[in-house]
């Protein structure tokens, strides 16, 4: 458990704010929050940013196809072992030992019980069996828990603060589940995109430390090969941010004559491009330099 607080870094522009009052009007009326998106579009941050402005302690969960249901609820972690050796007959000793269970809450069923804030993030990674106990919270307000927990009634009455703050990825990502339609008929789901180019620039200037005239050449760089690859997936914010710390790093310049901007924009940038070749030869550099001198060429003064 954690008390969160605002990040000061924390970009804030009109899109992000719109996104942020939406899921807080959520909350607060009772409702989970679901930010569904691909890689690379904040969900993260704006669930811990979310879970700061709702003011209630908050528990984190990393979705993991490994993951089981006693890993959301609790489990007998370790036996607890007492001994007696009674002596009280110099010639005879009674020896009583005693053997008992030790279960331990897992990060579910504290939040239930305490009324914090559960953010699952990616928790569409988890086994959808996995993720059943959520329904009956949800739904009902009870969690239901094994009979050998301590108290044994084989349920939990969900304090009335509880809130849960979801995020996944799209179905057709490598390791990715289906999530149960149910699941999903009990939580506010708020699909999210890449942001606008005012509010990429914002965070490539705040999080790379770099003017917003070079944030801005970066994400232009950015956005127009994201505009040229088929899903629109990649490359994302962070590759951008990425270009912007290695060039401040480095005291470097945003400009095409630089050799530090232009191999940090290869590099990074590659790896998001189709590996597509012209005459035997790979184009991914190619593209790249020339998406660069076209956005420099462009905002040129």
């Amino acid at each position: 458990m954690v008390v969160l607080e605002p990040s000061p870094g924390f970009v804030i522009t009109k899109e992000v704010e719109s996104i942020v009052r939406r899921a807080l009007a959520y909350l607060r009326a009772g409702y989970p929050v679901h930010f569904a998106g691909p890689p690379g579009v904040g969900k993260t941050s704006l669930a811990f940013h979310t879970a700061a402005l709702f003011g209630s302690p908050a528990i984190f969960l990393q979705g993991d196809d490994e993951l089981v249901s006693s890993d959301l609820l609790g489990r007998d972690t370790e036996q607890r072992r007492s001994r007696v050796v009674d002596n009280f007959v110099r010639s005879v000793t009674k020896v009583e030992e005693e053997l008992s269970r030790v279960w331990v809450d897992n990060r579910l069923t504290v939040a239930c019980q305490h009324g914090y804030t559960l953010i699952y993030d990616e928790f569409n990674r988890s086994p959808p069996e996995t993720n059943n106990a959520l329904l009956s919270v949800l739904s009902e307000g009870v969690l239901s828990l094994p009979k050998q927990r301590q108290g044994g009634r084989g349920y939990l009455e969900v304090h009335p603060n509880f809130r849960a703050i979801f995020t996944s990825n799209p179905e057709e990502y490598a390791g990715v589940h289906k999530a149960q339609d149910a699941l999903l008929d009990r939580i506010v789901t708020m699909h999210l995109d890449h942001h606008d180019r005012e509010t990429e620039i914002a965070i490539v200037a705040a999080r790379a430390s770099v003017s917003p005239k070079a944030g801005a050449i970066i994400v232009d760089i950015v956005r127009a090969l994201r505009g040229q690859i088929e899903n629109g997936a990649r490359p994302t914010i962070r590759a951008a941010i990425a270009i912007g710390r290695v060039v401040q790093t480095s005291g470097a310049r945003v400009h095409p004559d630089d050799e530090v901007f232009r191999w940090a924009c290869r590099d990074i940038l590659s790896r998001d491009l189709p590996r597509s070749s012209r005459g035997g030869g790979a184009t991914m550099a190619s593209c790249i330099d020339d998406v660069v001198l076209q956005i420099c060429a462009a905002q040129a003064p």
